[in-house]
């Protein structure tokens, strides 16, 4: 394994090792609805890196660094999912509060649904994308083929990434039981949602 290739795994743990919108959306799909729910999110995540890292190896990306309309119309969209999966999480924690508990939703619809949220926030993070741009040709080694080096980046990014999250998933389920009773789930849907909308509101007022 050539030194780069080392360096870029490395670097890659430490960038998924850094808390952001993506985890707080997986711990709390992990916590509020099981191991398998929050592995559905990991995967989505994985896809939006996956994305990202395409994106910047046929010079998509790119277009964040050269057009300032470009990064502010992904970054208020990027904003507004956040934002909308926070109030939707307070939302639920208010109903929860005065509702007896509400049956569980079929496997599939909630599995579906967590996969997407976690494509989503991910995908919707023009910082994601700059970073991945910025990122990846780094690592590239001189007189490698460019397009087909970044491609190879781009999966090890995303596998490295989806190795970290498998361990927090794990956790997280682990601990879940006790923190899905009515009042802790309540609360870590607060908790999360307030997170959520924060992340949200300071991606929007970002330059």
């Amino acid at each position: 394994m050539s030194t780069s290739l080392i360096a870029f795994i490395g670097a890659a743990f430490l960038i998924a090792m850094a808390p952001g919108p993506s985890t707080v959306v997986i711990l709390r799909r992990s916590v509020a609805d099981g191991r398998r729910t929050g592995m559905a999110a990991v995967l989505g995540n994985e896809c939006g890196v996956l994305l990202w890292g395409l994106a910047a190896a046929f010079g998509l990306s790119a277009l964040l660094l050269a057009s300032q309309i470009a990064y502010d119309v992904i970054r208020i969209a990027g904003a507004a999912v956040l934002v909308w999966m926070g109030a939707r999480a307070l939302w639920q924690a208010r109903r929860r509060a005065g509702a007896a508990a509400e049956p569980a939703a079929s496997a599939s619809v909630s599995l579906r649904r967590s996969y997407w949220q976690g494509l989503v926030t991910n995908a919707a993070n023009p910082k994601a994308g700059l970073f991945a741009v910025s990122f990846l040709p780094q690592f590239v080694p001189e007189g490698a083929a460019v397009l087909p080096t970044l491609l190879l980046l781009s999966v090890i990014w995303a596998l490295v990434d989806l190795v970290w999250y498998l361990p927090v998933v794990w956790l997280a389920g682990r601990v879940g039981g006790v923190l899905r009773r009515p009042s802790v789930r309540r609360r870590m849907e607060q908790i999360s949602g307030a997170v959520l909308v924060g992340l949200g509101v300071r991606l929007a007022v970002d330059a």
